[in-house]
């Protein structure tokens, strides 16, 4: 019988005592673990401690040391070999495999709590599965149940909505396009700020219409420059974001959002309110669609109302909602939906009803919220001066000097490890906006969230220190 092959000595080097307020003491052991790393104390293929053996000469608990562990593992740190123990892998992290900084998606889809929300709505499709309809065609605004359930999805923002006026969509996106197919036509412009979200420039482009940019100050889009791009004609259609911009993190305030509806109201524009971000703000105003009482056209702009379940659940649950203005046709959005992508898929629409029913839901968002703002705390740490954020924000705004090339900071970035995106991704006009929108929620955890953003923020000081933020240009 082949001898029993010698374990490597483990690496105990990097060892130091935890900290009585420096945090969990999971924490510690990873930070102490990646610090080592960094510093080449500890290299690809040496062995760690034992757990058992760890956990005894730090003074914790087993179980500190295997969370610890996992984290590691989850790090792209750490490899185990069963019996042959824990091993440092042979490539650390940011050589195989890259931090994406550059998705605005939540943090925690990784979390036990989103297990269990999938894990109970799938069962409950599961059970709706037996009566034969579930896996049919849907082609309609939606199940009444569904309908029932993004309602009360949507009280919280615009008080009590009737069933019957929501539309259930596979997704904002598809929603965004459907309600520019109804509300205008090829040619017509699409007014927005001059950096918006980026699929509303895709799907306008696809569309045939126009993106006209008006111009913003350091609230958010300026009524005074509306009025002046409706005055020149062309436009039919608003397009707002108004809770935690997308990129620019601004929330514009009530006053606001009653100004720039009140001039869509004097050039008869129909407003498309996306307002993705509104729940995990936890501070925001109530939408135009609130104040407007989602009005039919003898009250002002028609405002219809996109909510998506993909910023403060899970992009995969392809749920979203629209909440039509009193009075509206919703024909003509469900001929468009139809046109774009036949229906929801109607076993993942029942899962996000169920977590909407249980009230798993708002537990998620509330779990989300709570996980941003200690990354945005860790960002404000690590990041240089010049950053436009929000508390519980997905994403931070970062103006660079005017010597920067955001190209090479993100060419850079990405050779270590690190992706970001550039203000170019979101730009309505042929202005030049020197700036990096930061996504916080794409890292797996907040500990390799921190090695990214170091290494984001090393690149920074290598290159140009960015300007303080001076509002939007």
């Amino acid at each position: 019988m082949e001898a029993a092959r010698k374990l490597k000595n483990p690496n105990r080097a990097w060892i130091r005592p935890l900290i009585e307020q420096g945090g969990a003491r999971y924490q510690q052991i990873v930070r102490q673990i990646a610090t080592a790393v960094d510093d080449l104390v500890l290299r690809p293929g040496d062995r760690l401690p034992p757990q058992r053996e760890l956990a005894t000469a730090l003074g914790v608990d087993l179980t500190t040391v295997t969370r610890a562990y996992s984290e590691l593992r989850a790090l792209g740190l750490l490899e185990a070999q069963g019996a042959g123990g824990s091993y440092i892998k042979r490539k650390a992290l940011g050589q195989d495999m890259t931090v994406d900084l550059g998705m605005n998606i939540p943090p925690l889809l990784d979390s036990p709590f989103f297990a269990q929300l999938m894990k109970a709505g799938i069962a409950h499709a599961q059970e709706r599965m037996a009566s034969g309809d579930l896996m049919g065609y849907h082609v309609g605004a939606g199940a009444l149940v569904d309908r029932q359930a993004a309602a009360a999805w949507l009280q919280p923002m615009l008080g009590a909505v009737d069933p019957g006026r929501i539309v259930v969509c596979p997704g904002a996106q598809s929603a965004l396009a459907a309600l520019l197919l109804t509300c205008s036509r090829p040619g017509d412009g699409v007014l927005t700020e001059g950096l918006t979200y980026p699929g509303l420039l895709a799907a306008a482009q696809a569309l045939d219409r126009p993106v006209l940019a008006v111009a913003a100050d350091a609230e958010g889009m300026s009524p005074d420059a509306l009025e002046d791009a409706c005055a020149r004609g062309g436009a039919r259609v608003l397009y707002l974001n108004p809770t935690i911009h997308n990129p620019t993190t601004r929330t514009l305030s009530a006053e606001r959002r009653a100004a720039l509806h009140a001039v869509a109201s004097r050039h008869g524009l129909a407003i498309i309110e996306d307002d993705p971000y509104w729940r995990i703000a936890g501070d925001a105003p109530a939408p135009l669609a609130a104040l407007s009482g989602q009005s039919s056209a003898k009250h002002g702009a028609p405002v219809h109302y996109i909510s998506t379940l993909s910023k403060c659940l899970a992009p995969g649950l392809r749920t979203a909602f629209i909440a039509m203005p009193h009075g509206a046709a919703i024909t003509p959005v469900l001929d468009a939906l139809r046109s774009i992508s036949l229906m929801p898929a109607s076993w993942m629409t029942a899962v996000a009803t169920h977590a909407i029913e249980t009230g798993m839901a708002h537990d998620m968002v509330k779990l989300v919220r709570h996980e941003l703002a200690q990354r945005q705390r860790l960002a404000g740490r690590l990041l240089p001066p010049g950053v436009q954020c929000h508390p519980h924000g997905l994403h931070l705004w970062l103006e660079l000097s005017p010597l920067a090339d955001p190209y090479r900071l993100i060419q850079i970035a990405q050779q270590r490890g690190v992706g970001v995106a550039d203000a170019d991704a979101f730009r309505a006009d042929e202005s030049v906006h020197k700036a990096l929108r930061i996504s916080l929620g794409g890292a797996m955890s907040q500990e390799q969230l921190r090695v990214a953003l170091e290494k984001l923020s090393a690149i920074l000081q290598e290159e140009h220190r960015p300007a303080r933020a001076t509002g939007i240009v």
